[in-house]
């Protein structure tokens, strides 16, 4: 059961009909980096459902939250700093 709880997080943050996501945008260490490229997809989708900041913010929180425990500590706080840096892009507190 979790290697298909596995497989269908990897095929949603591969094939998401919403964005087109750049490979491997969640194992870089930059926060920056990631929510730039993030926001480049958001707002370059015409199949998404909300803003592009809700899009671009859903897909990291998702990533986030399906990965839980198995992700790294340290990622995972390279994620977080890149939840930051999306609201700064977008001018959000």
């Amino acid at each position: 059961m979790a290697n298909e709880s596995s497989n269908w997080t990897a095929r949603v943050t591969r094939e998401s009909d919403a964005l087109d996501l750049e490979e491997g945008v969640f194992t870089w260490k930059d926060p920056r980096r990631i929510a730039q490229s993030l926001k480049r997809s958001a707002e370059a989708s015409r199949r998404r459902k909300s803003t592009p900041f809700r899009s671009a913010m859903s897909m990291l929180v998702f990533y986030i939250n399906r990965a839980g425990k198995h992700l790294d500590p340290e990622q995972k706080a390279v994620l977080e700093a890149a939840k930051t840096e999306l609201r700064k892009l977008y001018n959000r507190s």
